[in-house]
């Protein structure tokens, strides 16, 4: 679906979203995204540490 894509239609889609959301909201909005990646990967990573063991072969009684 993606193969076509060149960088003109990557331009494109750029300036769209600089429309839609406007040069001032846009840090904003990566600073929102990054915040939500950084909690995403915390959990994830909490998520395997903190595993019921039958990951690694654990068995627990």
């Amino acid at each position: 679906m993606l193969r076509n894509l060149t960088g003109w239609h990557a331009l494109i889609i750029l300036a769209t979203i600089l429309l839609l959301f406007g040069a001032s909201k846009l840090p904003a909005l990566a600073r929102s995204v990054g915040q939500s990646v950084r909690i995403l990967k915390k959990e994830v990573g909490n998520e395997e540490t903190s595993g019921d063991g039958a990951a690694d072969g654990a068995v627990q009684p």
